[in-house]
């Protein structure tokens, strides 16, 4: 009989192989995941931007209510997927505030733009007779749009000129007659700033425009609330782009009368986003009988396709119930990220190395064991954040680490019952089963505490707390897997070769009592 105890009963040897078999099977599956799903990085690791997002109150509403910050929070949710940022999360911090992160997103400006605005979209007719006063204001806005459109594009085009600062630019020409700037600003009622250049009394002579031409509107008769669908599509007569809206039923009807009233008229139909007057159309005599039918309708604002992108993005995504303010703008550049990285993995790889030299000098044959296992451990680990997914950030990685210490626990603790066992006498084979049914209780007791401080922290916390969560929690489980399952499995293994069934693999020959010896 080989040193240690006897040999295993071919049902036993079976039951083994069958569980080497399941382990390996397990490991081929979750290399093939990694290989078909890869991690998802955080913005602490891939670099990107993070809103931090305010809430406000309005109206009625005196206290943002968890209600009315989960309404906003789905509508911006929808905004986001539409804007086909990939990765992105969105989470609730305290009582009223929204944390927006985009992973790769170096430019936020355009994603602060589209989900800063309410969206609230408004179809309203023009009250009678206000048609000179409306057409007026219209031919003003058209002019005052297209030379401060020019000048934009000129500015952003202009070439470098000799004598100025790097990156200045000179002076466009004037394309708005000074007269007639002065007599539009002295029709409005307003005064020109001091020292304003010629864009920024545009765009003030356009505010007041805007603001004149909404209030030539009677009370919406109409609202975005009714829409099922919004797209794009390039205009058929021009170059610019225009955005096509679908109604529910209860709109459609809503605006076949709505165009019925005014077909025929020299009113116009206003639509209106956010106060903001962004097309005005007249509906012909054809349809006085019935109005525009079939629940269909399109803006034509002479949109870019970037405009009438995000204008579609709005509207798919919803109005928000309560207006929010972006508090917080803050970038991850790509560099420190990836210095993040490296940083974090020298930390795990680091960890790992002085945790196996440890279980190899104090235990031996069992140490080794315990290192092959926690490699599967962190395969299986890897596997389960990739199939989740679990979005990889500083604070998820700690979680990973320190479950890599509980693993290490758990074997720690059965590899002591063991060596009690071989000092008291027992056979190998028998000190090895006893140490894990010995261990068994206290495993489990430690890893249930674990998993309740997680649900606890997961629960109570926000943001890069839950990701330490999560990350702590999917390791405690699988940790006892590989612990009472890997770990067992593969000394058993161990103890089916005769070379390998030495009782001083497991602790020095003077700690052994004669019988084991």
């Amino acid at each position: 009989m080989p040193p240690g105890g006897s040999k295993q009963a071919p049902s036993e040897m079976a039951r083994q192989q069958g569980w080497v078999a399941l382990i390996l099977a397990l490991a081929i599956a979750a290399g093939a995941v990694l290989v078909t799903f890869p991690l998802q990085l955080g913005l602490d690791l891939r670099g990107g931007s993070q809103l931090t997002l305010q809430v406000m109150p309005a109206g009625a509403i005196r206290q943002v209510q968890s209600e009315q910050l989960e309404a906003v929070q789905e509508v911006l949710d929808r905004r986001i997927n539409s804007l086909g940022v990939a990765e992105s999360t969105l989470q609730r911090v305290g009582d009223d505030q929204l944390l927006l992160q985009l992973p790769g997103e170096q430019d936020p400006s355009r994603a602060a733009k589209v989900l800063g605005t309410t969206a609230l979209l408004e179809f309203r007719v023009q009250k009678p007779d206000t048609e000179e006063e409306m057409q007026a204001l219209l031919r003003l806005k058209t002019q005052a749009s297209a030379v401060l459109a020019r000048l934009q594009n000129r500015r952003a085009a202009a070439p470098p000129t000799p004598g100025l600062p790097p990156g200045a630019t000179p002076p466009p020409a004037p394309s708005f007659p000074a007269e007639e700037m002065a007599k539009a600003f002295t029709a409005l009622g307003l005064e020109v700033p001091a020292g304003a250049s010629e864009a920024d009394q545009l765009e003030l002579l356009l505010a007041e425009v805007n603001t004149r031409v909404v209030a030539l509107y009677e009370p919406a008769a109409l609202t975005g609330r009714d829409l099922t669908g919004a797209g794009r599509q390039q205009q058929t007569n021009g170059p610019g782009w225009e955005v096509t809206l679908n109604f529910n039923r209860a709109g459609g009807e809503a605006f076949a009368r709505l165009t019925q009233s005014i077909a025929g008229t020299n009113r116009l139909l206003g639509i209106v986003l956010d106060g903001r007057s962004i097309s005005e159309a007249s509906v012909s005599e054809q349809f006085k009988a019935a109005g525009i039918t079939g629940g269909a309708a399109s803006i034509s604002g002479n949109f870019t396709a970037d405009e009438a992108r995000d204008l579609e993005v709005q509207l798919r995504g919803g109005s928000l119930p309560l207006p929010i303010k972006i508090i917080e703008v803050r970038t991850v550049g790509p560099t420190l990220g990836a210095e993040n990285i490296r940083s974090s993995l020298v930390a795990a790889l680091g960890g790992l190395a002085l945790v196996a030299v440890f279980m190899v000098v104090v235990y031996r044959l069992p140490g080794f064991v315990a290192v092959l296992a926690l490699l599967f451990y962190a395969l299986f680990n890897l596997a389960a954040y990739a199939l989740i997914p679990v979005t990889l950030s500083l604070p998820g990685i700690a979680g990973f680490i320190l479950s890599v210490g509980m693993a290490v626990d758990a074997n720690v603790l059965i590899f002591e019952r063991v060596k009690e066992e071989l000092r008291r006498g027992n056979t190998l084979i028998r000190s090895i089963d006893t140490g894990f049914s010995l261990a068994f209780s206290s495993i489990i007791d430690g890893h249930l505490t674990g998993l309740i401080s997680c649900v606890a922290l997961f629960t109570l916390g926000t943001g890069l707390v839950k990701g330490f969560a999560v990350t702590l929690g999917i390791g405690l489980v699988l940790s006892l897997f590989t612990a009472l399952t890997c770990t067992r499995t593969l000394l058993r293994l161990l103890m089916s070769y005769p070379s390998l069934r030495r009782p001083t693999y497991f602790l020095p020959g003077r700690e052994l009592s004669s019988p084991a010896a």
